[in-house]
């Protein structure tokens, strides 16, 4: 095998020794479980059974699994540990076991997602991103026809006449599109600008502000900023850093044109002044949301094992919004400190291999900057079943392990090393 080939360079040998027709299939499934992640205002969506069908693929094709995942599975399985404890005493009601169902399920998938990708192999990685950005431009396409009433009965697209698409609620919907808009100009930036990708991301970033989620937009730009502040640091030389900042005034420049064009149309005009303001009326007073965080403190002091899903809103009238606060209050103390941990070491461990430069890295640049996003969303949003935060958690530990793998190869592979040295001087 040459030492140019994808197997060598993306770390897969393991991928190259699997049979030919069983890694086929696995691909064609990870394509389909990803593309159909966009289908999201239905319980069971046809992405969490074809998770199922994925898992039983990847058993088929021998995925492996790379010990240095374990310190994801050992958090997930203390935050799951925790929401048992919390279900018992509300274990009778069936809402509570689903809820609890499905964080398990997500858990599962994080784990699946990042044996997925803890090779780095670049066909996988192509494939998530081809399904992925099909899968944003879908639900943007719902999202348009609903805002715009193209057609009769569109409005099943919105929500209080924001932007919902193909999800339960604009604040779901908007995050989804963010991973894409970070894939598409990360990798114009490091390879090649390509028309269809400026268009696309046009197009998205359109869906995005129709969404009017004031945390939405704030996550964008705070991944947005991650993703560039990553690119330069790793740039191999000047030129290289030069084309990246052009690149990020250009797609400013687009992105207030566009905000210019759709603030021409009255009704977006008068949503967005209602909806800029920083605060909302439903954010402050008694049952406002920081009155309801201000309570949650207290309450999770009085809850050791936590109080299971669902139990506060019933109790004190409305959700606290931040998934830190509800790691505690759902999931007890156990539960929330794991979930807390999980999230403050994957962005320890991800920044580390983020900078360090592999065939993959523009990959991990772009999912670890809409972590970080997700991360700081997470304190206004309840973000612990959102799917794709899950398949983010797992590419980022996926890719950490590959990386780790790939710079330890180095080390007795003198011909790998200089083909990296070749590709990246720096």
């Amino acid at each position: 095998m040459s030492v140019d080939s994808p197997a060598i360079l993306a770390g897969g040998e393991f991928y190259a020794a699997s049979p030919p027709l069983a890694q086929r299939l696995l691909n064609i499934v990870l394509f389909i479980t990803v593309l159909l992640s966009s289908i999201a205002f239905i319980e069971p969506s046809p992405h969490d059974l074809s998770m199922a069908v994925l898992l039983v693929i990847c058993v088929g094709a021998r995925v492996r699994f790379d010990r240095k995942i374990l310190p994801l599975v050992m958090l997930l399985t203390l935050w799951l540990v925790g929401a048992f404890f919390a279900l018992i005493p509300v274990v009778d009601q069936k809402q509570t076991v689903q809820y609890v169902g499905t964080s398990v399920y997500l858990a599962l998938a994080a784990v699946i997602f990042a044996c997925l990708f803890c090779d780095g192999n670049s066909v996988r990685l192509l494939i998530l991103r081809r399904a992925y950005v099909i899968a944003a431009l879908i639900a943007t396409a719902a999202g348009y026809v609903g805002f715009f009433h193209m057609l009769p009965g569109s409005d099943i697209f919105l929500t209080n006449d924001r932007v919902s698409a193909t999800f339960k609620d604009p604040n779901v919907y908007a995050p989804f599109l963010i991973f894409p808009l970070l894939l598409l100009p990360v990798g114009m930036m490091t390879e090649r600008v390509r028309l269809s990708g400026l268009l696309v991301t046009i197009v998205l970033v359109g869906g995005l502000l129709l969404s009017f989620s004031r945390g939405a937009w704030a996550h964008f730009a705070i991944s947005a900023a991650v993703a560039v502040i990553l690119l330069i640091v790793t740039a191999p030389d000047p030129r290289v850093r030069g084309r990246i900042m052009l690149f990020t005034f250009g797609t400013l420049v687009v992105i207030a044109l566009l905000f210019s064009a759709l603030m021409s149309v009255s009704s977006v005009h008068d949503l967005f002044i209602e909806r800029a303001k920083a605060i909302q009326p439903y954010d402050v007073g008694p049952g406002g949301r920081f009155w309801e965080q201000k309570l949650a403190l207290s309450v999770i002091l009085d809850h050791p094992n936590g109080m299971g899903p669902f139990e506060f809103g019933r109790i004190y009238g409305t959700q606290q919004h931040d998934v830190y606060m509800q790691g505690f209050l759902v999931y007890g103390w156990l539960g929330g400190a794991a979930y807390l941990t999980m999230v403050l070491v994957t962005l320890a461990v991800g920044l580390r291999a983020a900078v360090t430069w592999t065939p993959w890295q523009s990959y991990l640049i772009a999912a670890y900057a809409c972590f970080v996003g997700e991360a700081c969303e997470g304190l206004i949003v309840d973000t612990d079943h959102w799917r794709h935060f899950f398949l983010l958690l797992g590419m980022i530990w996926g890719l950490t392990t590959a990386t780790i793998n790939f710079r330890r190869s180095e080390t007795w592979n003198p011909a790998l090393a200089e083909t990296a040295t070749m590709l990246h001087p720096a």
